[in-house]
C-alpha cells in the first residue's frame, strides 16, 4: 500500500521503518518544523536518509498542507504521534482515510498525558487504541484496541516504552491492513464512558506529602520518566524517581511525622507519607542531573527529620 506518516520524533520513526520493513511505499512524510533548540527530530532524520518526500507545514490546516497530501496520492494516512491539530478535510484525503493512534483504551483517559494519568489515578490495565481522527480530540470512532495490565510497580517508562509501544506500531500495521482490505468495523465512542485529562505538568506533579501513601506512590510512578514528581527542600526543587512503597501496619510501626526524612539507609532515604513511606533511591535536582538519593543526602547534609516539601 501506498503510506502517508504523519507524525514525530521515535515513535513516529519507528511507525515509519515497520512499514517500509514489510515492503510498504511510504509516499510522503508530515512532521512538524523543529523549534529552535530542540532536539532533532528522528522521523525527520529517517525520511532524508531515506530520500523520501518529506514536508514539514506549521499548520495541517493551511491549503499547502492539504495540496501535498492529495499530492502524493497515498492510499491511508498514518498518524503516529502528532502534536498539530489536523482538520477533518485534511486527515479525509487518502483514498481509505487516516488512521491514528492513542495510548489508551479510549473513550478513556483522552487527552496529551493519557499514559501516566491512569497510573496516577491507580488503575491496573491500560492499552492503545487506533482510532478516525475527527476533529474533535481523540473522539472518533474505534478501529482497534489493545489492552495490557498495569503492574503495581509500572512506571511511566514501562508502560510505555516495554509495551505501548512496540504495541501501537504493530497495532497500526494490523489496522492499516483491515481498513485497506474493508476488513475493519468502526465503533462509535461512547460518551458516557469517556474521560479527558490535561497535560500533566509541573503542578500536577508535585508530591503532597499529606496524601496517602498509595497515592504518593502513584503519583511518582505516573511521572517517572517525565516530568518527574517533585518536592522541595530549602528552596530547592527535588524530583523523585526509582520508588519503593512501605505501608505502615500497626500504630506502632508509624515512623516519622508526614514529609519527614525517616530513615536513612546506606543506599536510599524513606521520607513520610500517610499510611507508610516511600523509599527514594534516585534523585535530580532541577535542571540538573540524576543521582543517587544517598549522594543527594550527604552531599546536601540531610539528616533524619528534615521536613519536605514546605
Amino acid at each position: 500500500m501506498k503510506v502517508a506518516i504523519v507524525g514525530q520524533q521515535d515513535f513516529g520513526k519507528a511507525v515509519l521503518e515497520a512499514f517500509l520493513a514489510r515492503g510498504d511505499e511510504v509516499v510522503g512524510v508530515f512532521t512538524a518544523p523543529e523549534k529552535q533548540g530542540a532536539r532533532p527530530d528522528s522521523l525527520k532524520n529517517a525520511a532524508v536518509e531515506r530520500g523520501l518526500k518529506l514536508f514539514q507545514f506549521p499548520k495541517l490546516t493551511s491549503d499547502e498542507a492539504k495540496e501535498a497530501l492529495t499530492g502524493v496520492q497515498a492510499d491511508i494516512g498514518i498518524m503516529a504521534y502528532v502534536m498539530q491539530f489536523a482538520p477533518q478535510d485534511f486527515v479525509n484525503i487518502p483514498k481509505f482515510g487516516t488512521i491514528q493512534y492513542h495510548p489508551s483504551l479510549l473513550p478513556k483517559y483522552r487527552g496529551p498525558s493519557s499514559i501516566g494519568w491512569p497510573i496516577v489515578c491507580g488503575e491496573v490495565e491500560t492499552g492503545l487504541t487506533i482510532f478516525r481522527p475527527h476533529d474533535g480530540l481523540d473522539e472518533g470512532p474505534i478501529i482497534l484496541q489493545k489492552a495490557i495490565p498495569i503492574s503495581p510497580d509500572d512506571t511511566l517508562g514501562s508502560v510505555y516504552f516495554d509495551r505501548l509501544f512496540p504495541l501501537g506500531v504493530n497495532a497500526l500495521l494490523e489496522a492499516a491492513d483491515l481498513v485497506v482490505s474493508g476488513k475493519h468495523t468502526e465503533i462509535v465512542q461512547d460518551e458516557n464512558k469517556a474521560t479527558y485529562e490535561g497535560r500533566f505538568l509541573a503542578a500536577e506533579s508535585r508530591i503532597n506529602w499529606n496524601n496517602h501513601v498509595n497515592f504518593v506512590y502513584n503519583l511518582i510512578r505516573g511521572c517517572d520518566p517525565v516530568p518527574g514528581a517533585w518536592t522541595t527542600w530549602a528552596g530547592k526543587k527535588i524530583h523523585v524517581f526509582n520508588v519503593k512503597k512501605h505501608v505502615f501496619r500497626t500504630f506502632g510501626s508509624v515512623k516519622g511525622k508526614v514529609g519527614t526524612i525517616s530513615e536513612i539507609g546506606e543506599e536510599s532515604v524513606r521520607i513520610t507519607a500517610q499510611g507508610g513511606q516511600i523509599e527514594v533511591c534516585t534523585v535530580r535536582l532541577d535542571n540538573g542531573k540524576k543521582m543517587p538519593a544517598i549522594e543527594f543526602v550527604h552531599q546536601e547534609g540531610l539528616a533524619v527529620g528534615e521536613m519536605l516539601g514546605e
